[in-house]
């Protein structure tokens, strides 16, 4: 289902909903996409934030959402101080949740990295326990959802199965990001990160990296220590677009990365063209 769909279903309370059906409410359109495809045709669901402008971070519920968000059966969200509207929108509710920061590997939960979504093994745990919770709220559909999860997390494998074959063919290639927000993908895809700390820790802080970090980062553009950019398109500014006009003239590939689900796409569609960009400017 398109992000589209996902993210403008009706999300009632399951036991007030004229359907009768769950009501999941997501805090991105990511995790909502994640959830239809566990939800199919015996849940609703719905996401608070779809807007590509708009920043989970920064995000504060209006009425209309909290009300939306009270009223859900299930809420799944990010965690990891990623959409912490939503944390504070069901502190003392005592919902039904799945929270991904909660559900990845224990080897990485130290990892202070939040673009879960980047990550398949966190997916599709996640996937799992929503499958677990729509199980629980609606016992009638338990194995539809059971079987649509494990559906969608056979699906991911054709995700990892790239990536794992980029760290096979190339191991150690060095890349550069705007805002490491693929983190996850390209750990996964065995690539060195090169961007100086101090660029990186500016842009996770939200604030202008110093200009000596700027020149830096540059730098490794120019002299062509890098082999790939990855660009987050959604977060363009002055010298992101600066950056990303040097990798041109030098002649190294820019993979463009977005934070939230673009048009036409599913989550698997999104990840798989993803890896697939990553892959073909490596080789």
């Amino acid at each position: 289902m398109s992000v589209t769909t996902a993210a403008t279903l009706t999300a009632c309370g399951g036991t007030g909903d004229d359907s009768g059906k769950p009501a999941v409410v997501a805090s991105t359109n990511v995790w909502a996409d994640i959830a239809t495809s566990i939800a199919g045709p015996d849940a609703e669901v719905s996401a608070i934030i779809s807007d590509p402008a708009a920043d989970p971070h920064s995000h504060e519920t209006s009425a209309a959402e909290s009300a939306q968000i009270s009223d859900a059966d299930l809420v799944v969200y990010n965690g990891g101080h990623y959409d912490e509207f939503m944390s504070k929108a069901i502190e003392g509710r005592g919902q039904r949740t799945v929270e991904a920061a909660a559900a990845r590997d224990p080897e990485i939960q130290g990892d202070t990295n939040e673009h879960l979504w980047y990550d398949m093994e966190t997916v599709a745990a996640v996937a799992e326990q929503i499958s677990t919770a729509l199980g629980e709220l609606d016992s009638a559909h338990a194995a539809g959802y059971a079987d649509r999860a494990a559906q969608f997390t056979d699906r991911l494998n054709q995700v990892t199965s790239l990536s794992d074959r980029i760290a096979a063919d190339h191991p150690g290639t060095p890349i550069l990001q705007t805002e490491p927000l693929a983190y996850y993908l390209l750990q996964d895809a065995g690539t060195v990160d090169r961007t100086p700390p101090e660029y990186q820790n500016a842009i996770e802080q939200e604030t202008d990296p110093a200009p000596a970090a700027v020149a830096a980062t540059r730098d490794l553009i120019n002299s062509k220590q890098i082999d790939v950019l990855v660009y987050n398109v959604q977060t363009e500014d002055k010298v992101s677009q600066d950056l990303r006009a040097a990798a041109d003239s030098a002649g190294i590939p820019v993979v463009e990365v977005t934070e939230t689900l673009p048009p036409g796409l599913d989550f698997v569609g999104w990840q798989t063209q993803n890896t697939q960009a990553l892959a073909d400017a490596i080789s």
